[in-house]
């Protein structure tokens, strides 16, 4: 029998986090190494493990992938997440990448100078209620179905799931005009796979603070 996959990264959430929400939510077992020093990096750069001499890097059936986009495509393809068609992955694909996009945004606010943190959190706040979240709501109403595409979970749903609740971090109430999507919180939230990922225990990273801000700029020369 194959290995679990083996994730090479950091030990907080960063690119990682999604690659992990979707081993979880497919009920895949993972293991993880941590990249906790510059050292822990540069080995990995010299060893000639990093294609592109970056992080994320997940060795999965006999390849050493690298690029989270990548990596995240071939999850969902491999484990039944990503449509049944064309037409349906290129569906996925844009509703991902809208996620994407508000993700990256909270992503980096904690590496933002204080000064501009409030601002930014107010744009993040308007992006996710004016431009992301409408767009999920109207497409649950429009087809009156559990799941964005096709009726069945897809790497899409896991992705605005994992988006919800960064969002709600920063503004818990963030849902109050999106009964659809409160809905689909709660019932993507009770998939068990996805229920086990959310209990504490879980190999499932907590919000970025200021101590792993450091840790990250230490690693990363940033």
């Amino acid at each position: 029998m194959a290995g679990k996959p083996k994730l090479h990264y950091t030990k907080g959430r960063g690119k990682m986090e999604s690659i992990r929400w979707l081993l979880a939510a497919a009920g895949v077992e993972f293991e993880e190494e941590f990249i906790e020093t510059k050292e822990d990096l540069e080995k990995l750069r010299n060893d000639g493990v990093l294609l592109f001499q970056q992080v994320p890097m997940v060795e999965m059936d006999g390849m050493r992938m690298v690029q989270t986009r990548a990596i995240l495509s071939y999850i969902a393809a491999k484990y039944n997440l990503y449509g049944k068609d064309l037409k349906e992955r290129a569906w996925i694909d844009m509703y991902v990448e809208g996620t994407t996009d508000l993700m990256g945004m909270i992503m980096y606010l904690p590496f933002q100078p204080a000064d501009t943190k409030e601002k930014n959190l107010a744009l993040i706040i308007e992006r996710a209620t004016t431009r992301y979240f409408p767009v999920y709501e109207k497409a649950l109403k429009d087809h009156g179905q559990d799941y964005l595409v096709g009726n069945k979970l897809s790497w899409a749903d896991v992705h605005l799931l994992e988006a919800i609740l960064m969002v709600e971090e920063c503004k818990p109430d963030v849902l109050s005009a999106f009964p659809l999507l409160q809905a689909f919180k709660g019932r993507t939230s009770n998939i068990p796979t996805i229920k086990k990922f959310l209990q504490p225990g879980s190999q499932r990273k907590p919000p970025t603070d200021e101590k792993f801000v450091a840790v990250v700029r230490k690693i990363f020369n940033i």
